[in-house]
């Protein structure tokens, strides 16, 4: 074997155990940029986000209902026939005027004709301010307390996909890394081909070995740089992937973060199994809790709705504004539902319906999670099992690739023999690093399940 090779043997060992043996660390370098990018920049989130404002606004038209409401007001009409009264003047005054014409014997008092009043006003203005304010209303009160209920579940529904997402961003970071290493790997079986070659093309030269061996080894490195193409393919599509979750051109290069590949060693895997503040069960709980408001509001109906208003404005004909044309106007407005027939009872029990659907989803949701909690915890025990045994395995296939390596130099192997230890190798260091990602990813898995990542609301 080269020096070349060794070196370059030595290396990806160096790398492959020092990242295992190395503890965790906090979360801090690129991937938790990346995390922070993605809270930032990720479409669904970005949604998810714009919901939870909107319940915020939702709030903040429920406060505005104990203020005051002050509006503008005005009418004008112009009209002509329609309904009129008729007033006798002539009949009732006429024959007075007479009377005093013949006492004062002169004609000062004429007769007059009988009046024609149109009822509907003509060339006539009312303009008026109305301020009114609700005194008493317990719908503006249950309406208030449920946009409250709302923000809170609306911010549990964004924590709930922000711990999905970081768990998919770190198993597609995981993937990328395995990917770049994988590449390496086939890397480094060519160059252990291209060394068979070497040797046996120095041995068909010397008459030690027939072309067969040389034969053989030119199609294995054929087939190598097939896997290398794959490989390289596999890298392409898991950084497009994880360029996709942050909301990044998807070619975009990936900075490999050697604090955040670290494998915890974790014996026994002391998981948190508390799951009572898991933001899916908060979800629903709040989802409970508006019902249960919202059944109480349609109960309150024997409460009455008092509000008081005041109207300030003027109204004349001909558009007059004078001091007898200036008027205000106070008072108060009752409204006390005694009969709906039915509707609010129907309405609460309905709303108590839905309070027991979602009470019915808190116990299968949390028993659903205690399950994926105990999942991602064996899966755990299971990946780091199978990265223990791979370790052992890589380790073995080594030992065992050097030493027919030793022996078909010696020119006492078949190069069949050879090329299998080499393929030996070559799976171990595959197996190796796939455990070692399922290791990573079954830690992710974990820290979903424990809801342990820590977020900035």
């Amino acid at each position: 074997m080269s020096t070349k090779v060794k070196r370059l043997l030595t290396v990806i060992l160096i790398v492959l155990v020092s990242v295992a043996a190395s503890p965790a660390k906090a979360q801090s370098g690129p991937l938790e940029q990346y995390i922070q990018d993605a809270f930032a920049h990720n479409q669904a989130l970005q949604q998810r986000n714009f919901q939870l404002e909107r319940s915020l606004y939702a709030l903040q038209e429920a406060r505005g209902m104990y203020l005051p409401q002050v509006s503008l007001l005005g009418t004008y009409t112009k009209a002509s026939g329609g309904r009129t009264i008729d007033i006798p003047t002539g009949d009732l005054m006429n024959p007075v005027y007479a009377t005093l014409n013949q006492l004062t014997n002169s004609q000062k008092f004429p007769n007059i004709e009988n009046t024609s009043v149109q009822l509907s006003p003509d060339n006539f203005y009312d303009a008026k301010l109305r301020t009114s304010l609700p005194l008493i209303n317990s719908e503006i009160w249950y309406a208030n307390k449920i946009r409250q209920e709302d923000i809170t579940r609306q911010q549990a529904a964004v924590n709930v996909y922000k711990r999905q997402l970081v768990k998919d961003i770190k198993s597609a970071y995981y993937q990328y890394f395995q990917a770049v290493r994988a590449v390496d790997i086939y890397n480094n079986a060519l160059l252990l081909v291209q060394e068979n070659i070497r040797v046996n093309q120095s041995m068909l030269r010397n008459g030690v070995r027939n072309s067969t061996a040389l034969t053989r080894s030119q199609t294995e490195q054929e087939k190598t740089l097939a896997a290398i193409t794959a490989a390289r393919n596999n890298q392409q599509n898991a950084r497009a992937y994880f360029n996709f979750l942050l909301n990044r051109p998807l070619t975009d290069s990936v900075v490999i973060d050697s604090a955040a590949l670290a494998v915890t060693e974790r014996a026994s895997v002391n998981v948190n199994t508390d799951i009572s503040g898991r933001e899916e069960l908060l979800q629903i709980d709040k989802t409970r809790s508006m019902a249960l408001l919202q059944q109480k509001m349609q109960q309150s109906t024997l409460v009455p709705k008092l509000s008081t208003f005041l109207d300030l404005g003027s109204q004349a004909y001909n558009f007059n504004f004078n001091s007898a044309s200036r008027y205000y106007i106070w008072g108060l407005d009752l409204q006390w539902n005694i009969f709906t027939g039915g509707q609010r009872r129907n309405r609460a029990k309905q709303s108590a319906m839905d309070a027991a659907t979602a009470k019915a989803a808190y116990d299968e949701t949390a028993q659903s999670l205690q399950l994926e909690l105990n999942t991602a915890s064996n899966n755990y025990r299971t990946a780091q099992s199978n990265y223990n045994s791979a370790q052992i395995q890589l380790q073995l296939a080594e030992k065992y690739y050097r030493d027919q390596l030793k022996v078909y130099k010696e020119g006492q192997l078949l190069y069949i023999e050879l090329l299998d230890a080499q393929q030996q190798l070559t799976n171990s260091r595959l197996e190796s690093l796939q455990a070692y990602a399922g290791v990573q990813v079954a830690q992710a898995e974990i820290e979903r399940a424990e809801a342990s990542y820590p977020l900035r609301n």
